[in-house]
């Protein structure tokens, strides 16, 4: 009679993992797509592809998981961030060339990443106040501005000048993902255009050059 093998304990924990994740991905889609009071643990297990119950065994409630993937969406910046700041201070280029670099990659972050966009303007139209109890969400802006004045190599002693700057980075990315169905369409332009995304990077690029170039006085270094 054939022995059955019990998995061990590593493969209990990747399962684990993996569930984790499938819940973690199932739940942001929906916060995001429906809102928090309209999505249901229930809806969260199915849409995983698991039981009703399951969501709530790992998580608890539906605000620890609606917190968590929150805090993905926030790790999932960080990481991004720390990757940039990497590759553009080992890069070598000239500040024009990393800001292009640094308005592509983040650009395609968040392309790649809609519901991130679209969970925090919900937060930020609700009344609930997750965002502010979130200590990450403030770290990962802050070092985003940190690594931003790094990478530029802006002495600036006004920090708000180079805040202003990541501000604007920030706001002409998200735009067109929350209003790709309302104002550009009005105006003519679509957002699933195959050229589309380049037109924007290229677009953000001259703008904030354009700022930088100002603030500088047209010096040699942003020629």
């Amino acid at each position: 009679m054939a022995r059955t093998t019990k998995p061990d304990s590593r493969e209990r924990v990747r399962d684990a993992e993996r569930s984790r994740e499938l819940i973690l991905d199932a739940a942001g889609h929906l916060f995001a797509e429906r809102g928090y009071e309209e999505t249901s643990l229930s809806d969260v297990g199915k849409r995983a592809g698991m039981s009703r119950a399951t969501p709530g065994y790992f998580f608890g409630s539906k605000a620890e998981l609606h917190r968590a993937v929150l805090e993905r969406c926030f790790a999932d910046v960080r990481r991004a961030v720390r990757e940039g700041k990497a590759r553009a201070l080992a890069s070598g280029q000239t500040p024009d060339v990393i800001l292009a670099g640094a308005v592509a990659d983040y650009a395609d972050f968040v392309a790649a990443r809609p519901n991130f966009v679209r969970l925090i303007e919900r937060e930020a139209l609700s009344d609930r106040t997750v965002l502010e109890g979130m200590p990450l969400r403030l770290a990962v802006w802050q070092e985003a501005l940190a690594a931003f004045r790094q990478e530029l190599g802006l002495d600036i002693s006004d920090t708000s000048e180079a805040a202003h700057l990541l501000l604007s980075l920030v706001a002409l990315t998200w735009f067109p993902i929350v209003h790709g169905g309302t104002f550009l369409k009005a105006v003519g332009l679509d957002p699933q255009a195959p050229d589309f995304g380049e037109q924007r990077r290229r677009h953000i690029t001259t703008l904030l050059l354009g700022a930088l170039r100002e603030r500088a006085g047209n010096t040699s270094t942003w020629s």
